[in-house]
């Protein structure tokens, strides 16, 4: 009963915590998606190049997004014809970096620090974003114009069969009013409502079901963690980096929030390079990330993501480490980091839920229409 007990407790907790920022993501990637035409994100991210990988991860490094924010953007500028390698490399930079979280590094860690923690996100997230585009590349499928439909012989008007009338197809009518086969129609202004629809219905309804997993597999693991992370992380120095990614690929933590974390544990006798591994994997990675990830991208594109993070985490840990001095960061200098307003988090979370419980009751509540497809009219899902 006592575990059950922890489990909604920090069910409810993980869920006040990411709410307020997946709802403000959501928003962001309607506003974007009003503002800037698909034309632009296809043309800088949509090539399988280095290009679009380099753009994509410097857009993505001064934004103030956390790692539950950054999932509907991201699945945004997928949908916008971002290319996969472009779509994770954003992913991966977005939530390790931002505005607030460099000044916050700075606070804490001093300027060595947070320059390392800025370039090797970066790196991170460039090799994440070419070895997508190299093996996992997009499937295209292309599709003719139009159908050749059979023609019937024409007839004089005397009513004797003629020769064959020379048909020019008609230029179709624009059937946008429907909301069908309209997705490159430049757009003819920006529209709030629009933008809230984008954003809370259609990337929302995307990635509702890998959220609801998310938070409940995220909040199991947090019961889970041990009290006494530091001792264990001491005892077993060497192991530490294992430790540590183990624990901090399937948490939730934001960029901001993972830095006491780090702190502490640098505090209490843990290397830097650990508390490095940590704020690179903790904050670019979490058990909704990876259920979104896997759904916009697919399996390949999941395996390179959570393989360059862990291995690129390690690596860059081991290698502050062994360049910098320990005396080189000196986290004492702590900076003591203020919650979120209690209102504004309880009533994002319930708003949260409340959407995503409706996308997955929905099919219940909805009776299977027949396809109308038949006719060639196009049929919304």
């Amino acid at each position: 009963m006592e575990y059950i007990t922890q489990f909604w407790q920090a069910l409810i907790e993980l869920s006040n915590a990411m709410a307020p920022y997946i709802l403000f993501g959501l928003f962001f990637a309607g506003i974007l998606h009003e503002i800037v035409p698909e034309s632009l994100v296809t043309k800088h991210l949509g090539k399988e190049s280095v290009g679009s990988v380099v753009k994509a991860t410097l857009f993505g490094v001064p934004l103030p997004v956390c790692s539950c924010g950054v999932i509907p953007l991201a699945t945004g500028i997928k949908k916008s014809g971002a290319s996969k390698g472009a779509t994770l490399s954003f992913l991966i930079s977005t939530p390790i970096t931002g505005v607030d979280s460099i000044l916050a590094t700075y606070g804490i860690f001093g300027w060595i620090f947070t320059i390392y923690r800025i370039v090797t996100s970066m790196i991170i997230s460039m090799i994440a974003g070419i070895l997508t585009n190299i093996f996992d590349k997009e499937v295209e499928t292309k599709t003719p114009a139009f159908a050749p439909q059979p023609q019937a012989p024409a007839f004089s008007a005397a009513g004797t069969p003629g020769a064959l009338a020379a048909v020019v197809p008609k230029k179709e009518e624009s059937t946008c009013e429907s909301g069908c086969g309209c997705e490159n129609t430049p757009k003819k202004g920006f529209s709030l409502f629009n933008a809230l629809k984008y954003g809370f219905i259609t990337l929302l309804g995307d990635i509702a079901k890998p959220l609801f997993w998310g938070l409940i597999i995220g909040a199991l693991i947090t019961v889970a963690i041990p009290d006494n992370l530091s001792e264990i992380l001491q005892q077993y120095n060497w192991l530490s980096y294992l430790i540590v990614i183990a624990i901090a690929v399937p948490m939730y933590v934001c960029a901001t929030a993972s830095l006491p974390i780090a702190a502490g544990l640098m505090l209490s006798g843990v290397s830097a390079g650990a508390a490095f591994v940590f704020l690179s994997a903790g904050p670019a990675t979490n058990t909704v990330t990876i259920g979104v990830v896997k759904k916009i991208l697919g399996s390949r594109s999941l395996y390179i993501y959570l393989g360059s993070i862990i291995v690129g985490s390690i690596l860059f840990g081991l290698g502050l480490d062994y360049i910098f001095d320990k005396n080189a960061i000196d986290p004492k200098a702590l900076v003591h980091m203020g919650e979120h307003a209690g209102i504004v988090a309880i009533i994002s979370s319930i708003v949260l839920w409340g959407l995503v419980l409706w996308f997955l009751m929905k099919p219940f509540f909805t009776k299977k229409e027949e396809s109308c497809c038949s006719s060639g009219s196009c049929c919304e899902a």
